[in-house]
Order: C-alpha cells, then sequence, then structure tokens
C-alpha cells in the first residue's frame, strides 16, 4: 500500500470516529438553543400556598416499578393519599417545598436530545413506552384547586462539578436544563406526620404500668404475669408497687422509657376494619366484626374479646399524664420487609423471607382517668358572693379558696376529657408499625425498671 493509500484509510477511519463521537455524546447545543436560560420553568406559578398537593413518583431499578407519594389536602384536611389517607402535618412543608420549585431557573440548556435523556437520568418514570429501567428520574408535581396543574418537573442525576445542581425536564420536552435545586423534597411517610405521636412532654408523665400477661396462640388462653405499677413523686425519684427487698425504681431507666414515648417513630400504618375502630363489645353484638377482620387481627398479635377487650401477645404499657390522660398501648407481632412493604403494606409484608424482623405493631388507645384527678371538696356554702370583701368572714374565706380550688379541678377535668376524646379520634383507625428501636425503648419488664438499692457511703469521721 502506498503512502498515500495509507494517509487516505487513516484519515478516512478519523472522519469514521469523530462523527461517532458526535453521536454518543451528549450534545451541548449552538448558541441560538440558549434562548430561555434564566428563566423559571413555571411562570405562573408564583404562590406557594396556592398549592394543595404534591406527588413525587419514583422509579425503583431492583423492582422495576414506580412508587407514587401524594399529600393533599381536601377540605381543609391534609393527608397522605398514598398511605392509606393517614392524615399529615403537611402544610409548612408543603409550601416550602413549592417554593423551592418555584425558585428554580433554567441555569444551563444542555440538551434536547431524546437519546442523552437516560445519561442525564430525566426519563420519566411514568413512561412505559421506554423499555430501558436505568436513567428515569424523579418526577414532582404541585397541583392546585380542581386538580390545576401548577408545576411537573423531572429531576435527574447531579451535574458532575457542580455541586447543587441537577439535570431538570419538563415531561413531555426533550429540552434538559442543568438547574440548581434545593427544595428539601421528602417522601419519607415520618417527615409528613405528627414526630410525636402521643403528644406527650416529659414533665407530664405521672404514671407507667405495665401489665404483663402472655398469650397461647393455639389455644386461646391467657396466662397472667401481673401488673406493675410505677409513679412519679418527685424529678428522679418514681415509686412503685410489688418492689422487692432491696430493689428500687431506676429512675434511669424511667428516664430513657418517658423519651421512648416521647420520639416513638411510626414508620408505617394500616388501616383497621371499620367494626374495630370503636366500642368491641358493641360491634361484637352488631355482628359488624368478621371472621376475616379477626383473622386480620390476630395475624397482627391482637386478640379482641366478645367482652371488649383487647388482648395482644406481646403485652401492654400504660401510660398516664397529669392531665388524666390515660394511653395503652398494645404490642403485637413483628413486621417483616422494607421501604412500602413497612410504611403501607403489600403482598410482602408479613411474609418471613422477605427480611428481618425489624419493625412492630402498636395499637393505641387514648381515655380520660378520672382517678388521675381527684375532686376536691366543695365549698360549704357560697355567702361570700353576696358580700364585699371587707365583711368575709374566716369561714367566707375557707369556702373562697375551697370554691377556687374546685373551679380549677373542673377546668382541668374538663380539658383533660377533651385532650383524651381528641387523641382517641386520633388512633381509632390505625394499626401503627413502629421501628426495632422506639419498640425497644417503650417496651420493658419489671426487672428492667428495677434496680439494687445503692448503700450509702459511710460519713466521714469529723475532725
Amino acid at each position: 500500500m502506498s503512502e498515500l493509500q495509507k494517509t487516505s484509510v487513516f484519515g478516512g477511519a478519523a472522519i469514521i470516529l469523530v462523527a461517532l463521537a458526535l453521536l454518543t455524546t451528549p450534545q451541548r447545543a449552538a448558541p441560538d438553543a440558549f434562548f430561555d436560560v434564566g428563566e423559571t420553568f413555571f411562570a405562573e406559578f408564583t404562590d406557594p400556598e396556592t398549592a394543595t398537593t404534591l406527588e413525587v413518583v419514583e422509579f425503583d431499578e431492583d423492582t422495576a416499578a414506580a412508587a407514587t407519594f401524594e399529600v393533599t389536602n381536601r377540605d381543609g384536611l391534609w393527608t397522605i393519599p398514598s398511605h392509606h389517607e393517614y392524615p399529615a402535618d403537611g402544610a409548612e412543608r408543603l409550601a416550602n417545598t413549592a417554593a423551592g420549585v418555584i425558585a428554580i431557573t433554567k441555569d444551563d440548556f444542555r440538551s434536547d436530545n431524546v437519546t442523552d435523556h437516560e445519561s442525564f437520568g430525566v426519563i420519566d418514570p411514568l413512561d412505559e413506552s421506554v423499555s430501558t429501567l436505568r436513567g428515569r428520574g424523579q418526577r414532582v408535581t404541585f397541583k392546585g384547586a380542581s386538580e390545576q396543574v401548577l408545576a411537573d418537573l423531572i429531576i435527574g442525576n447531579p451535574v458532575e462539578g457542580r455541586p447543587g445542581f441537577r439535570f431538570v425536564r419538563v415531561p413531555d420536552q426533550n429540552r434538559v436544563y442543568a438547574a440548581q435545586t434545593d427544595i428539601g423534597l421528602s417522601t419519607q411517610f415520618s417527615d409528613w406526620i405528627e414526630t410525636n405521636l402521643l403528644g406527650v412532654q416529659r414533665d407530664e408523665v405521672k404514671r407507667v404500668e405495665l401489665n404483663e400477661y402472655q398469650i397461647d396462640e393455639r389455644s386461646g388462653g391467657v396466662r397472667r404475669g401481673g401488673q406493675f405499677t410505677v409513679d412519679w413523686v418527685e424529678q428522679d425519684t418514681w415509686t412503685a408497687n410489688d418492689i422487692p427487698d432491696g430493689m428500687e425504681v431506676d429512675y434511669v431507666q424511667m428516664n430513657l422509657l418517658v423519651g421512648g414515648l416521647m420520639g416513638l417513630r411510626i414508620d408505617g400504618v394500616r388501616p383497621k376494619p371499620e367494626g374495630l375502630t370503636g366500642n368491641l363489645r358493641q360491634a361484637f353484638e352488631a355482628r359488624t366484626i368478621t371472621n376475616a377482620d379477626l383473622q386480620t387481627m390476630q395475624s397482627r398479635g391482637f386478640y379482641p374479646t366478645q367482652s371488649g377487650e383487647m388482648l395482644s401477645n406481646e403485652g401492654e404499657l400504660l401510660v398516664r399524664t397529669d392531665e388524666g390522660v390515660l394511653y395503652t398501648l398494645r404490642f403485637g407481632e413483628i413486621l417483616f420487609g422494607s421501604g412500602n412493604a413497612i410504611a403501607i403494606g403489600d403482598d410482602t409484608s408479613d411474609d418471613e423471607e422477605t427480611g428481618t424482623g425489624e419493625n412492630r405493631y402498636v395499637l393505641i388507645t387514648a381515655e380520660f382517668d378520672p382517678d388521675a384527678l381527684p375532686e376536691p371538696e366543695q365549698p360549704g356554702n357560697r355567702d361570700f358572693e353576696n358580700k364585699a370583701e371587707p365583711q368575709w368572714t374566716d369561714a367566707d374565706r375557707a369556702n373562697k379558696s375551697a370554691a377556687d380550688l374546685h373551679a380549677r379541678w373542673e377546668r382541668r377535668t374538663e380539658d383533660g376529657r377533651q385532650r383524651a376524646e381528641e387523641l382517641s379520634t386520633r388512633f381509632a383507625s390505625w394499626y401503627y408499625v413502629v421501628s426495632a428501636g422506639s419498640y425497644g425503648r417503650v417496651h420493658k419488664t419489671r426487672d428492667e425498671l428495677l434496680k439494687e438499692i445503692e448503700a450509702e457511703e459511710p460519713a466521714e469521721p469529723a475532725v
């Protein structure tokens, strides 16, 4: 082959390689393609308060399925439709997320070539016409009144070398941009709900009671282990019934238990059958509880009785506050799985093969306990009401003090009843799923709450 022929061959090969590179490399556009750089994505969406629904769709490459998370406001009530319409604490978080989306601008135009979408990670997770499982982004949609779409965006991969930037695309459009995004978006169920589920504060807990028993799941028999009641006395001091000689309540463990109640973490929820949301005895009498309902309850570790009791295979914890609110936490079966299998339940939720048992079913009820607020004596008479204060006798002053004390008791009692009713309504419709960590912090035995009395060190002799 002559030198001229060699040169021609190498030159042709170089041209082919350049052409292939141009075809396979994500293309930066010509200058006239940058006409909208710097603009916002949704010019008419300016007020985050108008957003009433957030929908986030993510694609799981391992399961080849899209998962939807949704928060919405219906008739003034925030709920999570994707999680059985569970009540959400979502107004502020949704407004902040919406404000973040409003602020996103088209910082840099990158491509309008469909073949680049996979490498940028902006393939629509809902697009069934695309066979590839890779390169699918996170689709974020905001809606306002009457389901009007305010913003709809696919957020893709991080932009290399530009911290805080991601590739972004509007669905049904080919153009891809690099945009700085700081929207604080979360699809974690626990981030959208009331974090202090019980609504208790440390100094409000005045009594804790362990109701220990075991259920023979085959025979249905119950073996009672007794009740262990611990009462608050003062800071770092608790007393209890039936304490063995040489033992005392371990205030450190009690503080940890109360902290566990305050931080009880909810990882998932399941709706209870309608017949099980109210009075159990009435439900049995009205025959609104089906055999299927009972089987579901028992599979989760709960055993309703015709007398109106609800038993659980891991016992109960009763907690009473200074308001007179009495919480009962009933601990059920272990729940296996992860992800949505825990958060909302699916066909693998109770399959032991799907994962380790890191979660636990819990039923919670609340009621008012009048014993927590004993009624003080009423005044012997109210003659003081018809006298000027300088004319009061000692008896009038005593009756005035008694009347004031009784009035405070009436207010506290009414407040406690209302609080218990609110909480009872909150808990009535749900099984809760708590993490293993939360379960371990609140599920205690009496031995774990006791310690040996420490011998006092002898006083040093006087000099």
